[in-house]
């Protein structure tokens, strides 16, 4: 069975809220990532330098590094109140999406358009999702079967999001032929080094959407890690805007 696998791990995660009744006008998009991984590259490299952040800031590994709290000095992170504190702190972090190899797949939905564009309309997840599986597929080009991890959400959201997923393999793609993925839900305390990157990459990708003038250290770093063609270009591989 083990030979069956990939070398490769997704992890998926999200920034921004997928409905579309009530639309924030200051973030009016939803961000999906997919983050993949080489199994050795994760192993032998990922997860230690995320370990070894954790031990040195906070004495033990047991901290979820979670973007909206880093960026709220929320709980664990309340200590980053101090400007240069936090600025040391999200440098270093910063630095450890730079080393680590992984390649990028990413949706942004922009909900007012796409509202105002479709008269029947569909879940943003499930456009962001389709849109994700299709170009990972054309990103590894392998049959066996890769494992696809997302955090669990609730059992409603869980069930319609397996129900899409397992149609979005069966065939019902751009490609209309089965995809060799499985999904797998992580608990929402899961302490996983994949789903963590995830997390602090899709925000700085939705805000060079919504601002693309604007400086932003963070995507400068994330755009270096996006799925490209083989003229280098991400627009419609890596990086899916939709509409």
């Amino acid at each position: 069975m083990n030979g069956s696998f990939s070398d490769y791990i997704v992890y998926v995660d999200e920034s921004g809220d997928h409905g579309l009744n009530s639309i924030d006008p200051s973030y009016p998009i939803f961000v999906l990532v997919f983050c993949i991984f080489k199994k050795q590259d994760y192993v032998q490299s990922v997860v230690p330098l995320i370990q070894a952040f954790k031990l040195k800031h906070f004495g033990h590994d047991q901290i979820i590094l979670h973007e909206t709290d880093i960026r709220r000095d929320r709980g664990s992170f309340a200590f980053l109140k101090s400007r240069q504190l936090k600025f040391d702190f999200l440098n270093e972090l910063t630095l450890i999406i730079q080393q680590s190899p992984f390649t990028l797949i990413s949706s942004v939905i922009d909900k007012q358009r796409y509202r105002q564009k479709h008269h029947m309309v569909e879940n943003p997840y499930h456009i962001g999702l389709r849109f994700g599986l299709e170009r990972i597929f054309y990103c590894l080009r392998q049959s066996s079967l890769t494992h696809i991890v997302v955090e669990q959400r609730g059992k409603v959201e869980d069930d319609e999001l397996e129900l899409e997923f397992r149609r979005i393999c069966a065939g019902d793609n751009y490609l209309h032929k089965p995809l060799p993925f499985q999904l797998v839900f992580a608990d929402k305390k899961s302490n996983s080094a994949g789903l963590q990157l995830a997390d602090l990459v899709a925000r700085p990708i939705g805000l060079h959407y919504l601002r693309p003038e604007q400086s932003n250290r963070a995507f400068e770093i994330v755009n270096e890690k996006f799925y490209t063609n083989n003229l280098g270009d991400k627009h419609g591989y890596g990086l899916k805007c939709y509409p």
